[in-house]
């Protein structure tokens, strides 16, 4: 059963090391992170934080340490019946059917193999992805996947080695929603409250809400609750710390004090992640 974050229990194995496991996972295995809840819940804020938290924003893609994926990049190409309904707010997005499951499910196995990954970009105006565009992953040491629906499917929601739900009234969520839609993804007032009350509204309780109890970790008010994103920082900072202990006792002793290249560093004094030049 999920845990409310302010009683949540301590992460098994944090900070101890079995063999060449931490946490569970190999040793070079990205700590893959689900982050699930409904729509303008607050999930992709939720990642920025962990991500600002960590120094990891304004770093280049390719020395990044820890990476964020969004569901809606997998959404699946829809037919011209479909199109001419979500023009109309009639399609919905928010059904299990809406995703490329199995292009997620190939990309997440890709990601804990330690692959580059190339995602598809989506445009929300055009309900479509852009052609021959995509951005590209490199390995990471942790990968934060958000969206609506990450936990539905089994397959998918076993690769997650710790599984968040954030936790927003139905009121909250709304209220966020509609200017976004209209700002954002070029939609009307009516469209979006209809779109909402046909389908968004009632696929989150069928589909979204019930998965809440798969989460390790539930996350009231999202973004809001900074007590919440802190211990999850802290645990992420922990996994990469051990993750740079667990790397330097594998490689021989150098006769040279210079750093081992490829190692990973952290700075204590900021809590910041920095690779060597």
């Amino acid at each position: 059963m999920a845990e409310n974050i302010s009683e949540a229990r301590k992460p098994n194995d944090a900070g101890i090391r079995f063999g060449s496991k931490i946490n569970g996972v190999e040793g070079k295995t990205p700590f893959l992170i689900g982050v699930a809840g409904g729509t303008a819940s607050g999930k992709s804020t939720v990642c920025k934080r962990i991500m600002e938290k960590l120094g990891q924003v304004d770093m280049d893609t390719t020395e990044r340490q820890v990476v964020c994926i969004s569901q809606d990049s997998f959404y699946r190409e829809l037919t011209p019946a479909e199109k001419l309904r979500a023009e109309k707010g009639f399609f919905n997005f928010d059904h299990p059917g809406a995703f490329n499951n199995d292009l997620i499910l190939q990309t997440l196995r890709d990601i804990l193999a330690g692959k580059k990954c190339e995602i598809p970009v989506y445009d929300y105006r055009t309900n479509s992805r852009c052609d021959n565009q995509f951005t590209t992953i490199y390995p990471a040491d942790v990968v934060l996947f958000e969206g609506i629906l990450v936990f539905y499917f089994p397959e998918i929601r076993e690769l997650f080695h710790m599984k968040l739900f954030v936790d927003t009234d139905s009121d909250t969520r709304l209220a966020r929603r509609v200017p976004r839609d209209i700002k954002e993804r070029g939609r009307d007032l009516d469209q979006v409250l209809n779109q909402y009350m046909y389908f968004v509204k009632p696929a989150f309780e069928e589909f979204c809400s019930p998965t809440k109890k798969y989460a390790d970790v539930i996350i009231p008010r999202g973004a809001d609750n900074t007590v919440a994103i802190d211990l999850i920082v802290q645990h992420i900072r922990d996994f990469l710390n051990n993750r740079v202990k667990v790397d330097e006792l594998s490689v021989p002793p150098s006769p040279s004090p210079s750093p081992v290249h490829g190692s990973r560093r952290l700075n204590t004094a900021d809590g910041h992640f920095t690779r060597p030049h």
